[in-house]
């Protein structure tokens, strides 16, 4: 848990989780929406990957990122047990 929320941590990677909410991008595409090099970018994407974040599919030359909700669907759980039976 700890390592995503490292990962959540980031206005980029935070911004990187927004792109891909509206549909599941390229590396290429996500970089052409920031101003920073695309080994920054990768590095990013490698951070959201290994928490789980993100996952990534190879189709034909390109590596196709999208969101991995089952995450996204345990870190609501996990903020909706801290609610208060009433």
């Amino acid at each position: 848990m700890n390592e995503l929320f490292k990962a959540l941590s980031d206005p980029t990677r935070r911004k990187i989780l927004d792109l891909l909410k509206e549909k599941d991008l390229t590396a290429g595409e996500i970089s052409e929406q920031f101003d920073m090099s695309k080994p920054s970018i990768s590095q990013h994407l490698k951070i959201l990957k290994s928490a789980q974040l993100i996952q990534d599919e190879k189709k034909g030359q390109f590596i196709i990122y999208s969101l991995n909700m089952t995450v996204f669907q345990e870190i609501i759980s996990w903020a909706f047990s801290f609610k208060e039976n009433n």
